[in-house]
């Protein structure tokens, strides 16, 4: 049987916590932001609950248990072609779950965009001649290091940092939505990371070591009907994504999802 498709759904049963909320989307001021990044309206966190132990090694049971639990086929939401919120509508025959390591507890994670020269010590962003890495417009330094792989600074961030669930959230904000309007300053940006990573991540105290480690574990997941892919959307695009954050202890799933378009504009 190929990895990710129907069998033994491990007797996952799942549950939507419709009471469950995710502040660092809702406050004014993120609000705010995400209309100037055009993501408002199309940026998403739901919350639901599942009843057996979680075991990483077994993730793709996992999640087809879950596009297949009747909890959840009327409660999770995407998007329509036409920008509608919908529910999903059809049959998942497969899914891709792929694994994204979630280790930073710290912002000082970008801290290498100023000694780098990508940002002044002002928190002004350092702007470029324009050019485009389609679809999006590279009119500073960051977008260039974000998407340029040929660009010189490119290689501040190795191929695991960008992996890392920080980075992802951190690039997708960045990058916005189809009318994204780019901030000046980083701090928006790190600001606005930090609070929705801290909302869906999960931490405890070692209590052997008595640090503060990372319980989450995160997953990029893509679902596919007869017709091909049918989550988080049929047109596949960078910024359209659906992360799965599964937390062990209290064995809660937050789903991410965003899909790129035109966000609300008032």
């Amino acid at each position: 049987m190929a990895a990710g498709e129907p069998g033994n759904m491990g007797g996952y049963y799942f549950r939507f916590l419709p009471q469950k909320t995710f502040q660092s989307l809702s406050t004014r001021e993120t609000t705010s932001r995400l209309r100037q990044w055009s993501m408002l309206g199309r940026i998403e966190a739901q919350a639901f609950g599942f009843d057996q132990v979680f075991q990483a090694y077994r993730k793709d049971e996992f999640v087809m248990a879950f596009f297949k639990d009747p909890n959840v086929i009327p409660n999770l939401k995407l998007l329509s072609d036409s920008g509608q919120w919908i529910t999903l509508g059809t049959e998942v025959k497969k899914i891709e779950a792929i694994n994204i390591p979630c280790t930073q507890l710290s912002m000082s994670f970008f801290k290498r965009l100023y000694s780098e020269d990508i940002v002044r010590e002002s928190g002004h962003i350092v702007k470029c001649l324009d050019s485009f890495c389609d679809p999006f417009l590279i009119s500073d330094e960051l977008r260039k290091v974000l998407l340029v792989e040929d660009s010189e600074k490119y290689e501040i961030f190795s191929q695991p940092d960008r992996d890392e669930f920080l980075f992802c959230l951190f690039k997708h904000l960045c990058l916005g939505g189809t009318l994204c309007q780019y901030e000046d300053l980083l701090n928006p940006y790190l600001e606005t990371t930090k609070l929705i990573y801290k909302d869906l991540v999960s931490v405890r105290k070692n209590p052997q070591t008595k640090e503060i480690q990372i319980t989450s574990f995160i997953f990029k997941v893509t679902a596919y009907d007869s017709d091909g892919v049918c989550y988080p959307s049929t047109k596949s695009h960078e910024q359209t994504f659906s992360y799965f954050i599964v937390d062990p202890f209290k064995r809660h799933v937050h789903v991410l999802y965003h899909c790129y378009g035109v966000g609300e504009m008032s």
